[in-house]
């Protein structure tokens, strides 16, 4: 499968009690949480639930499709629950790099290569990985053409893409919100087919079936209401 949607807030549990049951999850100290919660600790909780679907998706796709000795990079990682998961899988050459300084602090800092870095300007060398992994980043701050050309530079001949984000198939309006200091966007279908079609002229092409059909709105955040969707490109060998 190329693209597919979350169609129910009960595949989000599923998708969670998989990770769990397999010794993926990342489980936060509960008495972290509570301080985080009491504003006394201010270290970010490391996943999100929420995304429990994407990163099950994520994972069972890099176990397809890449050796585990293959070099794989998770961009905009900070927070992110993916590297915890493949590091537990046994994928054993992760990268991981995201603008704020406190990556250098995520866990299995020893096994895992953070670095501090934009990821539409990286610094690694081309033709360095053979999958690059993004959940729920490139909906913040949206730049298809530098996005898709350093992902293009950085993948190997017969490399993979793969991201989730959020959308619904009609355009929803996220005007005047911005997170992380970026704007965001609820990608419509016209606009991640438009995706694909920009990502072709870099040499991505999808990955198998898409199906962007979608019909509950399991999330709701900042008064809108939408689902998430998972996306797997790959580089011409």
């Amino acid at each position: 499968m190329t693209a597919s949607v979350l169609r129910t807030r009960a595949q989000i549990a599923e998708a969670r009690a998989n990770l769990v049951s397999r010794g993926l999850a990342w489980r936060t100290n509960h008495l972290a949480k509570w301080l985080r919660r009491m504003r006394l600790l201010k270290r970010q909780e490391i996943g999100d639930v929420l995304k429990s679907w994407d990163v099950l998706q994520t994972a069972d796709f890099a176990i397809k499709h890449v050796g585990k000795d293959e070099p794989v990079l998770d961009i905009g990682a900070f927070a992110s629950e993916i590297p915890i998961v493949l590091h537990r899988l046994g994928f054993a050459d992760l990268s991981a790099l995201d603008l704020n300084p406190a990556i250098m602090g995520m866990p299995y800092a020893d096994k895992i290569r953070y670095r501090v870095g934009d990821f539409l300007k990286t610094p690694f060398a081309s033709d360095s990985f053979s999958l690059i992994t993004a959940i729920s980043v490139i909906e913040h701050g949206f730049r298809p053409k530098e996005l898709l050309s350093e992902l293009a530079r950085l993948l190997r001949p017969g490399g993979y893409f793969v991201a989730s984000f959020d959308f619904w198939p009609e355009k929803v309006s996220t005007e005047g919100v911005r997170m992380f200091g970026m704007d965001w966007r609820i990608f419509s279908k016209g606009e991640v087919e438009e995706l694909i079609r920009i990502a072709g002229t870099h040499g991505l092409a999808p990955h198998g079936a898409i199906n962007l059909d979608a019909e509950e709105r399991p999330i709701d955040f900042s008064g809108r209401r939408y689902t998430f969707a998972w996306l797997a490109l790959r580089k011409s060998a």
